[in-house]
């Protein structure tokens, strides 16, 4: 009972993300964590000394991210984990630092410099566009817990959409044209068996985080002055 009164509102956030799942009203955080996996493969390509030649995601919640140069192994492993990594380092900030304003800010940056530099799509410019405007919209004129909420929306649908889509993309779909056929068809070892890596792998990321990043308490205290952040 301590333990789900200390995170309850955690719990009721999961309870309405999952419910609203197969609505069109979770696509935008769907396509959000898909910019996630296709900028993933741009920094991986980035560190490994490749450069990016473009990145789209569309409204069916692809993308692809072409770049030159770069360890293949890499780019191709980065796409799920990283996504994932991403959606996880947000939520924990969300959790236990107080400074959700200068995340969701520093974000929405992000999302507008990559759609202005790498993005040619109209679909893919005009959802980073407007997803970077209001995220720096929530963090100029909105309380702090608006921008809380917002990473770990975005933290939480990562955590979901992730393992899901490993599953689906890599196990029980294993003949698309997926990161882990790619890399199936580079190094061997067969499709099914990278997606599998990738949804062990992921799992344990999902656990790990939940288990040493919640501490005895989520819940956000709505009552605090707007100025003091958590």
């Amino acid at each position: 009972m301590t333990w789900l009164r200390g995170h309850w509102q955690l719990l009721g956030l999961i309870a309405l993300v999952v419910a609203l799942w197969p609505t069109p009203v979770i696509v935008p955080l769907k396509v959000l964590v898909v910019f996630f996996h296709e900028l993933s493969h741009a920094l991986a390509a980035w560190l490994s000394g490749g450069e990016v030649v473009s990145i789209s995601v569309n409204a069916d919640e692809g993308g692809v991210t072409w770049t030159r140069g770069g360890n293949r192994f890499a780019i191709l492993t980065a796409g799920y984990i990283g996504s994932l990594v991403l959606g996880v380092v947000l939520f924990l900030a969300a959790l236990r630092t107080r400074f959700d304003r200068a995340i969701i800010a520093g974000l929405g940056l992000a999302l507008l410099a990559v759609a202005g530099i790498y993005m040619r799509d109209l679909f893919a410019l005009a959802f980073t566009g407007v997803a970077g405007v209001m995220m720096l919209a929530i963090a100029r004129y909105l309380p702090h817990q608006a921008s809380d909420l917002a990473l770990r929306l975005i933290g939480l649908t990562s955590m979901i959409y992730v393992p899901a889509d490993i599953f689906s993309d890599t196990l029980a779909r294993s003949d698309l044209p997926s990161d882990a056929r790619m890399l199936a068809e580079y190094l061997g070892g067969g499709t099914m068996l990278w997606g599998a890596v990738w949804l062990v792998l992921s799992l344990g990321v999902i656990a790990l985080s939940l288990r040493y990043g919640l501490g005895r308490h989520s819940n956000l205290e709505l009552s605090r002055a707007d100025g003091d952040e958590s």
